[in-house]
């Protein structure tokens, strides 16, 4: 496939996707500075509980594709924070990054209080 016609796929998509309310309130950019912050917040969290950069969960962190592969991958990150320092403490530091993704995540996705908090 060539670049203008995978430009052009994906420039169509990304209108039926704002059409059907996927995507974030806001311009393009307004995510790609949140998703800048929100990975590196969480690339500084592996890195401070040794995760090398050759890992594949450091992998996955910095090659995301979009703000829901970020979201996704919160759990593992809280697990590599949980190993070390236990689930309370691992808690308490993503719920700081996820603050982050309000106002990004389609509705579904977005947080909601959980009845063992």
């Amino acid at each position: 496939m060539n670049t203008k016609v995978r430009w052009t796929a994906s420039f169509l998509m990304s209108g039926v996707q704002s059409l059907f309310g996927n995507r974030p309130n806001g311009n393009p950019s307004r995510m790609q500075k949140a998703m800048r912050e929100i990975r590196t917040s969480m690339l500084e969290c592996l890195a401070q509980y040794g995760v090398s950069s050759k890992t594949s969960l450091h992998m996955r962190v910095a090659y995301a594709n979009d703000i829901q592969d970020l979201w996704y991958l919160r759990g593992d990150v809280m697990a590599v924070i949980a190993s070390t320092d236990g689930e309370v403490a691992a808690k308490r530091k993503m719920e700081k990054i996820s603050t982050r993704f309000r106002g990004l995540l389609p509705r579904a996705l977005a947080a909601r209080s959980s009845p063992l908090d």
